[in-house]
């Protein structure tokens, strides 16, 4: 029997990729979305199923794991991929910033990551947990302070859970630099951005799921981090 592969926000960029390559394997997907896009009618119509979710509230957070359990009592996967890359601005509250964004990137995969336990160990066959993180886990962001704060609190996570549920359930994470721009990003901004990494390129959403892969097919790797950020580490 095969168990779905649960990935949160995967209407769009790396998420969906994923959400698409395993469905073309012929892999259940379970995905959250937050806000409607065409993707999501297409990965339904590839036989995935969809669920309404807003990481940003307890409230939110408790309508998702309740589905979430309503869908499957088992799951294969869960990869933690839903983020809001919010800033500090004038204008902006300092404190709901940063409350949102611990919510988003580290409150909503642990309370589901605790929620789902028995449906990834009660069952033969292998587990993972994936989080999604960033390069500014390690590096901090001038820009960015909460975002980065609370992406270093889900690499923490990693450490816990990896330490918790071995060894039903291998738990990694997935530390993306620049994988690719964004519509409306100019050529002065892609090219000043290339130049941060040692390769000056732009790989595309493949490399993540190129890494999803390797972490899912792999029997010996768990509290890791694979980083994908083109050697910036070395800049």
């Amino acid at each position: 029997m095969s168990f779905p592969v649960l990935i949160t926000g995967a209407s769009q960029r790396i998420g969906l990729a994923m959400a698409e390559s395993l469905l073309a394997l012929g892999k259940p997907v379970v995905f959250t979305y937050r806000t409607h896009k065409p993707a999501v009618e297409s990965l339904i119509s590839k036989g995935a199923t969809a669920i309404c979710a807003d990481f940003s509230t307890q409230s939110g957070i408790d309508r998702a794991i309740v589905e979430i359990k309503a869908i499957s009592k088992s799951y294969r996967a869960i990869i933690h991929n839903a983020s809001d890359w919010a800033k500090e601005s004038d204008g902006v509250d300092d404190h709901a910033l940063m409350d949102a964004m611990m919510t988003i990137h580290a409150t909503a995969p642990y309370r589901i990551n605790r929620a789902l336990t028995g449906a990834l160990t009660e069952r033969e066959g292998p587990a993972d947990i994936i989080h999604m993180t960033d390069y500014v886990q390690d590096t901090g962001s001038a820009k960015h302070m909460a975002y980065a704060a609370s992406k270093a609190a889900l690499h923490n996570l990693t450490l816990s859970f990896a330490q918790q549920l071995a060894p039903k359930v291998k738990v990694n994470s997935i530390a993306p630099a620049l994988l690719m721009f964004n519509e409306g990003d100019d050529e002065a901004y892609k090219k000043k951005a290339l130049k941060k990494s040692l390769l000056e390129n732009e790989p595309g959403a493949i490399e993540a799921v190129n890494a999803m892969h390797f972490l899912f097919n792999s029997t010996y790797i768990t509290g890791q981090t694979v980083h994908l950020n083109g050697g910036r580490n070395l800049k």
